[in-house]
Formats: C-alpha cells, sequence, structure tokens
C-alpha cells in the first residue's frame, strides 16, 4: 500500500505541513518522488511515522527522535516493547490521578475521607514520570536501578510539607546561584551557601548522600546539554559555576 502527503496525512492524523517538515529534516522521508512531483510513502515509512508519533506522545524532541530512528543500531520491535512500558506507566499515572478526583469529589460531597497523602498521590507520581522520561536513561547508567528506584518511593512517601520545602529550597538554589555567579568566583561564601542549599536538595530525594555522588551529579549538569540548558538558560555559564562550587564544597577538586 501506498500513500501521497494527503492520504498518509489523514491516515495518521497529521498535517501535510508536519510530513513535510519532517522530510525537510530528515526524520521521514518518503519512498520516491513520482512523475508529478508527489511524495510517495510505503510501508516502511508508514512504520517509522508510527514510531515517530509514539515518541512525540512521550514527549521526546525531534532531534533525538531523528537520532533515534535514524541509528543504524534501531531496532522497531525493541522501541515498541519500550513504548509500551513507558505508556502502561503513563496509564498508571492517569489512574492515580482520576481516582484522586473521584476521592476529591467523595471528599467534598461528605462521602469519603481522605488524607493529605492521598491529595498528592498522583501528583507525585507524575513528578516521578517526567524525570524518568526526560533523565531516567542516564541517572540509571550512572547510579543504578536500585538507587534511582529507592529515590522515586522517597518521592512517593512524601509529606504536603517536605514537596513544600524542597520547592523553596529549588528556588533558593538557583537564586543564590545567581547571585553567586555575579562574582565569578565557585570558592566564594555565596557559592559555597549554593552548594550547600543543592546538598540539602538532593538530601529529598536521595536514600545516601555521598561527596562522591553530588560531584558526580554536578559533573552531570556540564556534560548533559539538558541538565545544562536548565542551569545556562538565564545566564550562560552557570552549569559550569555550579558544577566547580559544588567540586570545591565537597573537596572533589582534582
Amino acid at each position: 500500500m501506498e500513500y501521497t502527503v494527503q492520504k498518509l496525512g489523514k491516515l495518521a492524523g497529521v498535517s501535510t505541513r508536519t510530513l513535510r517538515y519532517y522530510d525537510e529534516i530528515g526524520i521521514l522521508k518518503p519512498a520516491r518522488i513520482n512523475s508529478s512531483g508527489y511524495r510517495i510513502y510505503g510501508q516502511r515509512e508508514v512504520d517509522r511515522l508510527q514510531q515517530i508519533l509514539f515518541y512525540r506522545e512521550l514527549g521526546v524532541s525531534l532531534d533525538n527522535i531523528k537520532e533515534i530512528v535514524t541509528s543504524p543500531s534501531f531496532d522497531g520491535a525493541s522501541a515498541l516493547k519500550e513504548h509500551r512500558e513507558k505508556l502502561l506507566g503513563k496509564r498508571t499515572q492517569l489512574d492515580l490521578l482520576i481516582a484522586n478526583v473521584d476521592k476529591t469529589i467523595g471528599r467534598i460531597e461528605g462521602r469519603i475521607s481522605m488524607t493529605d497523602k492521598e491529595k498528592f498521590e498522583g501528583f507525585k507520581q507524575k513528578m516521578i514520570d517526567d524525570n524518568e522520561t526526560k533523565y531516567g536513561k542516564e541517572i540509571r547508567e550512572k547510579y543504578g536501578d536500585d538507587v534511582v528506584n529507592k529515590s522515586n518511593e522517597k518521592v512517593k512517601n512524601m509529606t504536603q510539607e517536605e514537596h513544600e520545602e524542597i520547592t523553596r529550597l529549588a528556588e533558593q538554589v538557583i537564586k543564590t546561584l545567581a547571585e553567586a555567579f555575579k562574582n565569578g568566583d565557585p570558592a566564594s561564601p555565596l557559592a559555597h551557601k549554593a552548594a550547600d542549599l543543592h546538598k540539602k536538595w538532593l538530601t529529598y530525594y536521595w536514600t545516601e548522600y555521598s561527596k562522591e555522588a553530588h560531584a558526580g551529579l554536578a559533573q552531570m549538569y556540564v556534560d548533559d546539554e539538558r541538565f545544562k540548558a536548565y542551569y545556562d538558560k538565564e545566564q550562560p555559564g552557570t552549569a559550569e559555576f555550579l558544577r566547580d562550587a559544588i567540586l570545591i564544597y565537597t573537596g572533589m577538586t582534582k
């Protein structure tokens, strides 16, 4: 079965403009161009588009999708199994949110009682799932499944007070880091304070703290473009500055 741009777009529920853009960036090329100049897509391209849409649904960027699906080692069957696991995870999180809404309605109507912990279960699961989608692979490779699973379990058991505290600490880290960055000295008292706040923030997620792990995470902030972009969004060079401040704070400088 072959499809023109219009027919494939209608089949997949995407615009022809999107398909043309995918062609332009090299993520989904047509099988051929016919004598009338129309893009023609075959079964291989249909399967590729399905994979692309799966990844898009999971929030993966087009640049990363292109890297994945154009890799010589790309395995369609393995990718589908991975998609399935992630979709099951999303379904679990949605089920929790729906159950949370149902319980809240029941509480408001006076039919049931609801603990403070129950009020936030779905949101905490979403935070875990989002983090797994964005950084799970890298973090698991660096620290191992056991460490990450224990951290996720700790997040699930957080009280609302603890959640509010880590939110406050995260804001303090960014604010103090920005102020310390202005003087350019990662060994300054203000930089030391930023590193210490970062440690306190981490301990809400980690079951065990070590200077080596803290320093390793700081290096990941520089090596991984996603972490780097987060810290550098206001001022380029901030990720490296935080890395240096943490290395000095932990005594892990070379």
